[in-house]
């Protein structure tokens, strides 16, 4: 923007208000010159009622300036939110790399808070069972996904609890009868291997035992090494 509007003790009259070309809803304000002193958002442009005739000063420009970057913050994190539910973490790194300034950011964030459209708690609660159904992940590797994605520590421990302890258990099973069918090996092996991949997909260890136990190995006696679990107690 030009620097027409530097003297604070000035006001300059709006000449012109015309319709920004590459960005749909927004309008450029001109006063004098060629050079446009604002681009706004049209609900910016009606809230503060800029028109052709009314006056403006410097001091008027800055606050007008400031909303528009809260409204467009605010306005790119719902879009955002469009696709699917994100954490608080995730829209703010989202709204910094947009450029906008961390006060803004966070004017965005406590009215997405405000108007429960951002919730890490519910949040949490529901990524935890859709990785649990349909990911096939235990509550382990939940929480450090939940971590990554910046849910709050206490959020994620309470979205844990609240998991069904038999739901994994299926869950467990499930990745265990799938995985049991592709390993290779002696029987010993192919079930250190097991173990070892579903504690790696994040399930604790009474669970992975109690996945092991049904299994319908081929190629041996489904009991041999069963004494190898000893190492999964946590």
């Amino acid at each position: 923007m030009n620097e027409q509007l530097s003297n604070d003790s000035v006001e300059w009259e709006i000449r012109s208000v015309k319709r920004d070309g590459k960005e749909k809803r927004r309008y450029l304000i001109f006063t004098e010159g060629e050079e446009p002193v604002l681009s706004v958002h049209e609900d910016i442009m009606i809230r503060f009622r800029l028109m052709k005739g009314q006056t403006i000063t410097p001091a008027q420009a800055a606050e007008i300036r400031n909303e528009d970057e809260r409204y467009q913050g605010y306005v790119l994190a719902v879009a955002y939110l469009g696709a699917k539910p994100r954490t608080r973490k995730a829209i703010a790194q989202y709204l910094a790399r947009k450029g906008l300034m961390e006060e803004n950011v966070e004017y965005a964030l406590n009215r997405l808070e405000s108007e429960r459209l951002v919730d890490d708690e519910q949040y949490a609660r529901q990524f935890a069972v859709s990785r649990l159904r349909s990911g096939l992940k235990g509550r382990l590797m939940i929480r450090q996904e939940l971590q990554q994605r910046g849910v709050p520590k206490q959020a994620a421990a309470e979205a844990l609890s609240e998991l069904d302890r038999d739901s994994e258990l299926i869950a467990a099973k499930r990745l265990a009868e799938k995985k049991s069918r592709s390993l290779k090996g002696d029987l010993k092996q192919k079930k250190t291997k097991l173990m070892s991949f579903l504690m790696r997909r994040g399930f604790p260890g009474d669970i992975v035992r109690e996945a092991m136990k049904g299994i319908e190995w081929s190629g041996g006696d489904e009991r041999e090494g069963e004494d190898h679990g000893d190492w999964l107690d946590n």
